[in-house]
């Protein structure tokens, strides 16, 4: 199928159907997510399939996660190949895949050294850490709004009453500040301040780019007290803003980097980059993770770069996403904001609006709260597809 076609014929059904699965899901998986009646049993670039063989137009990539399409054929012989030679050896030995794979990360960021993990939570929770371990009992600032992870650590880091209460005590050592006042940012960071943690865009929250001001005054304190700055890039990064990693667009540079959701292209895979500076703060023992940085996961990561890390690839992400925002804006939506291939707008009753658009327009967007829909489409989206998602979010709207 090429990138521009719309498989408007259903395709033969292979698995159980939805109602099936969805009692499954039902009797035996914890309750922890709200999931819409739709299966999905395979994909093709752009396009998912559910359980009936129907097709609909992916504008969602796994939350940022299936950044070329889905069953891209770098990627299938990327894994298939290194399936076939060695799935896992353990951190006690070399692992090639994974050594070069930290090489390319270091030399295409900050240059320094890589701790390998399994998600963005950990890529974090090893942020966390490792400025813990740089300035110890020093606090983490954070921002209003920001969302860093489910885990302990990172939710500790998350500011949401919501999701906070319930586990509670949390890890202390963490302040928050507003979002958009570079001058409380600025008097939160004291001279014993272990870091700052930003999402150069915070995702979770609605995809709402932070200020450069907000930016350009963190990047000030922590060159002022010796603090450290960590931009969490987990959903921004991996060409999701038309730059390999989102900070490249701005005019600030961080000491750590987290990365995970589109790095693997599907597989989990999650990665904490320093600077030469930060590259030996951990000492033997201080860290760990049984299948971080696998050679599987890590074979998969360099087929995902190998596409996406070209320098036309993402100057057409960046024309992409200035027609898919030209087109939401056209719609008579407001709100719209973003970078790149990461795009939100407000709408009324926004998780009615997906499910409409799911089960009635076969269009795969999402809910970040009751009013904001997000757009996180493959990277390898084309422009007929665009256009094929706007005609599909108009019908969605007007019915």
């Amino acid at each position: 199928m090429s990138e521009a076609a719309s498989p408007l014929a259903p395709a033969p059904a292979t698995g159980a159907g939805a109602g099936e699965i969805e009692a499954l899901d039902r009797d035996h998986v914890m309750p922890t997510y709200r999931r819409l009646p739709v299966a999905f049993e395979r994909g093709e670039g752009s396009w998912l399939f559910d359980s009936d063989g129907v097709a609909y137009l992916d504008l969602l990539a796994g939350i940022s996660v299936t950044q070329i399409g889905h069953a891209h054929p770098a990627l299938v012989e990327a894994i298939s190949g290194q399936a076939g030679r060695l799935l896992h050896g353990s951190n006690l030995f070399l692992n090639e895949p994974a050594a070069r794979l930290a090489r390319r990360l270091a030399e295409r960021s900050l240059g320094g050294k890589v701790f390998f993990c399994n998600s963005g939570a950990e890529a974090n929770e090893c942020a966390i850490k490792l400025v813990r371990r740089h300035r110890p009992r020093g606090e983490i600032v954070v921002l209003e709004h920001a969302f860093h992870g489910r885990t302990l650590g990172a939710l500790s880091a998350t500011p949401a009453g919501d999701k906070q209460e319930p586990f509670e005590p949390l890890v202390p050592g963490f302040r928050v500040v507003p979002r958009d006042d570079p001058e409380a940012l600025a008097d939160a960071i004291g001279d014993q301040a272990a870091a700052i943690l930003i999402e150069p865009i915070q995702g979770e929250s609605g995809i709402h780019p932070i200020a450069e001001e907000v930016l350009l005054a963190a990047r000030e304190a922590c060159d002022q007290t010796g603090a450290v700055l960590v931009f969490d890039e987990i959903q921004c990064g991996v060409g999701r803003t038309g730059t390999l990693w989102a900070y490249e667009g701005l005019p600030v540079r961080p000491d750590v980097m987290t990365t995970a959701k589109g790095l693997g292209g599907g597989l989990p895979v999650g990665a904490c980059v320093t600077t030469p500076e930060l590259g030996d703060v951990f000492r033997p023992g201080d860290h760990g993770s049984t299948f971080a940085g696998g050679p599987l996961v890590a074979a998969a990561a360099g087929a995902v770069l190998d596409v996406v890390d070209d320098e036309r690839f993402l100057a057409a992400v960046a024309e992409k996403g200035e027609r898919l925002r030209a087109g939401v804006r056209a719609l008579g939506l407001e709100d719209v904001r973003g970078r790149g291939l990461m795009l939100a707008f407000a709408a009324d009753d926004a998780p009615a609006l997906v499910r409409r658009a799911l089960l009635e327009q076969r269009l795969v967007i999402n809910a970040t709260g009751p009013v904001t829909v997000r757009l996180l489409p493959p990277l390898t989206i084309s422009l007929e597809e665009i256009e094929e998602g706007l005609r599909r979010l108009d019908s969605t709207l007007r019915a």
